[in-house]
């Protein structure tokens, strides 16, 4: 179950990066940021539906790892195929719909065709300032949205971590806490990884005066973090230990130094 909630990481990653990348490619190629209203109204709601598909999906993860650990031999028994397949569809749905919830907003402001964003992406709230009459309610709406949709999977996501410490802190030895806490670490590395950038990036969006500061800390959780997300989780390969083992060989080797790697 684990690895099928990877590879469905992967695949919310892969759309995740692949709404914002390409814009942005073309912008250095351009040298413009025009994009049109219909283009970021698309752009915007693939982008929401990836974002959120991460975002419950590592609290789905978190609840794999939760029954993993506290109840290890009903894990196959309780993660069987089809709650996982309705683990998935639940998350995509959920998604979609606060996808759609911010598009239905979107499509009010009517007032502009083509606009020159600040950012290499459409973010929901550099087009709020872009209205042309008062929308305090749909701002409103957005920022609720994000607190439901939001919280709800990091709520989720530290009750697990509440409830796989507590078994952890009772094993009698050392070596079998590390095996149960190295279970976790893939995913507690991305969660902090997903939740620091994003929320590095909302407020400097907020606070700072520079557009290209802001577009800095954008590129960090829109493109850096889905890209490191598979790698995080491979560290714990064999074989991609070996070859960044043999990777390490060389460079040391380069220097005219001793080789020397440890794998444990």
């Amino acid at each position: 179950p684990m690895y099928f909630f990877l590879s469905n990481l992967s695949l919310a990653d892969i759309g995740f990066t692949s709404t914002t990348v390409p814009k942005m490619i073309v912008d250095m190629q351009t040298h413009s940021r025009v994009i049109s209203y219909e283009g970021c109204l698309t752009q915007m709601s693939f982008f929401v539906l990836f974002a959120c598909m991460d975002d419950m999906l590592l609290s789905v993860m978190a609840y794999d790892r939760f029954v993993a650990i506290c109840h290890p031999l009903h894990y196959r028994i309780i993660m069987n195929p089809r709650l996982c397949g309705f683990l998935i569809l639940l998350s995509f749905f959920i998604s979609l719909l606060d996808s759609q919830l911010h598009n239905l907003i979107m499509l009010q402001l009517t007032c502009f065709k083509d606009v020159d964003i600040s950012n290499f992406f459409c973010d929901p709230s550099q087009l709020l300032h872009l209205r042309c009459s008062d929308t305090f309610i749909n701002e409103m709406v957005i920022y609720f949205m994000g607190a439901i949709f939001g919280c709800l999977p990091i709520s989720g996501i530290l009750f697990s971590y509440y409830k796989i410490v507590s078994p952890i802190l009772r094993v009698p030895t050392s070596d079998g806490k590390y095996k149960a806490f190295s279970t976790c670490g893939s995913h507690l590395a991305v969660v902090c990884l997903f939740y620091g950038t994003g929320l590095v990036g909302y407020l400097s969006s907020a606070v700072l005066p520079s557009p290209r500061k802001s577009m800095v800390a954008s590129v960090m959780y829109t493109v850096v973090t889905p890209m490191l997300n598979p790698f995080i989780y491979s560290l714990r390969n064999k074989d991609i230990q070996s070859a960044l083992c043999r990777l390490h060989g060389r460079i040391i080797k380069s220097h005219h130094l001793h080789p020397f790697c440890y794998m444990g």
